[in-house]
C-alpha cells in the first residue's frame, strides 16, 4: 500500500507543483467539514425551481429580445433562444451529475477541488466571487430606473432614493440600489427557507407577467395578422450566422442554474432533487424565453423594435399603454429575484473556501439559529452595496461572463476526469497516522507473502508449461498473475486517458483561438486551426474507444443522475464555452487578469500555507474504510 504525504508537505514541495494538484475527498460519512456546523437541509424541488428560475429570468428578457432581434436574428430569435438553451443544457447535464455526487456548498469550486486540483479550484472560486459581486451590483443598479416609472418618470424617485451626481468624484451614486442590496442581504441572513420562500413569491409574480405577455400578446398577434412575420426579408434576414451570433448573445440568459448547485448542502434529497431542480429550471426558462420571443417578434417588425424596452413598446404600439405598467412590474420583480440569486451563492462559496483553509475561518462560521453563513453573507452584501452605490458596473459585465464560462468549462473537464481517471487516492488527516501505519504495515506484509506466492506459482507454471509442451495441454496461468497484470493494464489505461483528455483541451484551445484570431496571417491561422482540430479529434476518438474507469461507480454519493453521451457531451460543452470566452474581448480579459493576479497573490501568501491538505496523508481510496475502522479517532 502506497502512503504519500500531502502536496504541501513543506520545504520545496510546498512551493512546487504538487500543492496545485492536491485534491480533497468528497464529503461522506467520514468527513463532515470537521469543526464546522452544517447548513440546514430545508430545500425541496419547488424551492430549487424558485431559485433556478428566479436567478435565470432577469431583466435580460425584457431588454435582450429587442437588441438581438434587431442586430442578429430577426424573426428567427426563437431559434437563437433554442440553440442557446441546448448549449446551456450541455453544462447543466455536467452540473447535475457532479451536484448529486458531491452535494456540498461551493458549486464549481467544490467540484474542481475534488476532480482537478487545488490550484484550479482556487482560480474558479476567486472568479466566481468576482462574478457574483459584479453581477449583483449590476442588477441592483438596473432596478431604480424601472422603479422610477411607477413614480411618473425616469427621474421621479423620492429624493432619498434618487440617483445623485457628485461632481468632485465624477460618479453617480445610487442609494436605491444600495438599499435593495442590504434588504436582500438581511433577508438571506434570516434563513434559507424564508429567503427561498420570498424568492418563490417574487419569481411567481415574474412568471405571471411573462405569461401575460405570451397570452395577451398572442391574442394581439392573432387579431393583427402577425405583422412581424410578414416581411420580404424572410424568417432569418441575417442568415445562419446571424442566428448563431444571436445564440451566443442570449446564452448568458441561461446561466442561473449555477445558483441551484451552490445550495447543494441545503437540499433535503440532493441525489434526486438537485438534478431535477437544475433540469426543470432550465427547461421552464427555455420555454418561457421562446414563447415570449415568438410573440414579440410577431407583433412588431424586428427593425422597428425599441432596443431598450422592446416588450412594453410593442404593446404600446397596439394602443395598450396600461400594459406598460404590468410589464415594468415584471421587470422589477425579475431584477429583484435575480438580485437574490446573485447574492445567495457567494457566501456559500466563501464558506466552502474557508472550510478548506484557503480563506480565513471567519467566512466559515454558520449561525447556530438560522444555520446560514451570516458572516460571509453580511460581508458579501456590504461589498455589493458599496459597489452598487458608487459605481456603474455595466462596463464590467463581461467579467461576469468570464467567471461563468470558466466554471462551466472546468465542470465539463471534471466530468471527463471522473469518468476516465477518477481519484484513486484520498487525503486523510494526519491525526489518523497511527491507523494508517497499522493498515499499511498489514497490507505490505500481505503483499510480500503474495509476492512470494506469485514467484512460486510463476515458477510452477513455467515448469508445468515445459512439461506440457508437445502433449497439447493448455498452459496454466495463475489467478494472482492475472490480477497483477490487470492492475498494470488499468494504470496504463488511466495514463492514456489522461493524455487524451489533455489532448482534447489543448486542441480546443488552439482551434478556438485560431478561429477567432482574424488578424493572424492566413497560413499560420489555418495551420494552428488544423493542428487543434487534429488534437481534438484524436483525443475524442481515443476517449470514445477507451473503456471508462470502473471506479467511477463508487465515486462520491452514488445513485444520482448520470451525465449521458460521455465523452461527446462534455467535449462539446468545453468547445462552446472556450469559444465564447475567447470572443469576450481584450478589454474584458485585461480586467479579469488583474483580478486573477490579485487572487494568485492571495493564494501564495495565505491559501497555500493554510490549506487543510497541507499535512494530509494520501492513501489508496480502497483502503480508506479499513483505516477509519481501525482508528480510535473515527470521525463518524
Amino acid at each position: 500500500m502506497v502512503v504519500e504525504k500531502g502536496g504541501g508537505g513543506g520545504g520545496n514541495n510546498n512551493v512546487g507543483f504538487r500543492s496545485l494538484i492536491r485534491r480533497k475527498q468528497v464529503d461522506s460519512v467520514h468527513v463532515k467539514s470537521e469543526g464546522h456546523q452544517q447548513l440546514a437541509r430545508e430545500l425541496s424541488v419547488l424551492q430549487l425551481l424558485a431559485i433556478g428560475v428566479g436567478s435565470t429570468i432577469g431583466a435580460g428578457v425584457y431588454v435582450l429580445v429587442g437588441t438581438v432581434a434587431r442586430e442578429h436574428s430577426g424573426p428567427a430569435l426563437t431559434l437563437s433562444f433554442l440553440i442557446a438553451g441546448i448549449a446551456a443544457a450541455l453544462s447543466a447535464f455536467c452540473y447535475a451529475e457532479l451536484a448529486s455526487r458531491c452535494p456540498s456548498a461551493g458549486s464549481a469550486y467544490h467540484y474542481s477541488y475534488i476532480c482537478v486540483g487545488e490550484g484550479v479550484a482556487w482560480l474558479i472560486g476567486w472568479s466566481l466571487i468576482l462574478e457574483y459581486t459584479i453581477g449583483g451590483s449590476a442588477v441592483a443598479r438596473g432596478i431604480s430606473p424601472n422603479l422610477a416609472l411607477f413614480f411618473g418618470g425616469q427621474d421621479s424617485l423620492p429624493i432619498f432614493l434618487a440617483r445623485v451626481y457628485i461632481p468632485g468624484l465624477n460618479v453617480v451614486v445610487d442609494p436605491c440600489a444600495a438599499i435593495l442590496v442590504l434588504v436582500v442581504t438581511g433577508l438571506l441572513c434570516v434563513g434559507i427557507k424564508e429567503s427561498s420562500f420570498v424568492q418563490g413569491v417574487v419569481t411567481f409574480a415574474n412568471v405571471c407577467v411573462m405569461l401575460f405577455v405570451i397570452v395577451v400578446g398572442g391574442y394581439l398577434g392573432y387579431k393583427t395578422g402577425w405583422a412581424g412575420y410578414e416581411l420580404p426579408s424572410g424568417y432569418a434576414p441575417f442568415g445562419v450566422n446571424g442566428v448563431l451570433a444571436g445564440s451566443a448573445t442570449v446564452f448568458f440568459a441561461y446561466i442561473g442554474f449555477d445558483s441551484v448547485a451552490s445550495t447543494a448542502e441545503e437540499v433535503k434529497n440532493p441525489q434526486r432533487d438537485l438534478p431535477l431542480g437544475i433540469g426543470l429550471a432550465l427547461s421552464i426558462c427555455c420555454g418561457l424565453y421562446m414563447l415570449v420571443s415568438i410573440v414579440i417578434v410577431g407583433l412588431v417588425p424586428y427593425f422597428a423594435m425599441d432596443p431598450d424596452t422592446p416588450i412594453s413598446s410593442a404593446f404600446a404600439s397596439h394602443g395598450m399603454q396600461w400594459a406598460v405598467y404590468i410589464i415594468t412590474a415584471g421587470a422589477v420583480t425579475a431584477l429583484c429575484s435575480t438580485l437574490m440569486g446573485s447574492i445567495l451563492p457567494q457566501p456559500r462559496i466563501l464558506m466552502a473556501m474557508a472550510r478548506d483553509g484557503l480563506l480565513p475561518q471567519f467566512f466559515s462560521d454558520v449561525n447556530k439559529r438560522t444555520q446560514v453563513p451570516v458572516n460571509s453573507t453580511i460581508l458579501t452584501g456590504i461589498g455589493s452595496a458599496l459597489l452598487a452605490f458608487f459605481m456603474d458596473v455595466s462596463q464590467l459585465a463581461g467579467m461576469v461572463s468570464v467567471g461563468t464560462l470558466l466554471a462551466f468549462t472546468v465542470v465539463a473537464i471534471s466530468i471527463l476526469i471522473l469518468r476516465y481517471v477518477p481519484p484513486d487516492e484520498m487525503p486523510l488527516p494526519s491525526s489518523l497516522q497511527e491507523s494508517i501505519d497499522s493498515v499499511s504495515s498489514r497490507r505490505n506484509n500481505i503483499q510480500e507473502i503474495n509476492g512470494e506466492n506469485i514467484k512460486d506459482l510463476v515458477g510452477a507454471s513455467k515448469e508445468s508449461n515445459q512439461l506440457s509442451q508437445g502433449k497439447g495441454d493448455t498452459p496454466f496461468v495463475p489467478l494472482l498473475v492475472k490480477e497483477v497484470d490487470q492492475e498494470k493494464l488499468n494504470e496504463e489505461r488511466r495514463r492514456i486517458a489522461a493524455w487524451n483528455i489533455t489532448s482534447v483541451c489543448i486542441g480546443i484551445l488552439l482551434l478556438t483561438s485560431s478561429a477567432s484570431a482574424e488578424n493572424l496571417p492566413s497560413v499560420l491561422r489555418f495551420s494552428v486551426c488544423g493542428l487543434g482540430g487534429v488534437l481534438l479529434l484524436c483525443g475524442l476518438i481515443a476517449l470514445s474507444w477507451i473503456d471508462q474507469d470502473d471506479a467511477r461507480h463508487s465515486f462520491g454519493h452514488t445513485g444520482g443522475f448520470t451525465c449521458p453521451f460521455v465523452p461527446l457531451l462534455p467535449v462539446a460543452c468545453i468547445l462552446i464555452n472556450v469559444y465564447l470566452m475567447i470572443n469576450l474581448g481584450a478589454g474584458t480579459w485585461i480586467r479579469v487578469s488583474v483580478w486573477m493576479v490579485v487572487g494568485v497573490l492571495v493564494y501564495l501568501f495565505y491559501g497555500r500555507r493554510h490549506s487543510l491538505l497541507l499535512d494530509a496523508v494520501y492513501v489508496p481510496t480502497a483502503h480508506a474504510d479499513e483505516i477509519y475502522r481501525n482508528s480510535a479517532e473515527h470521525l463518524a
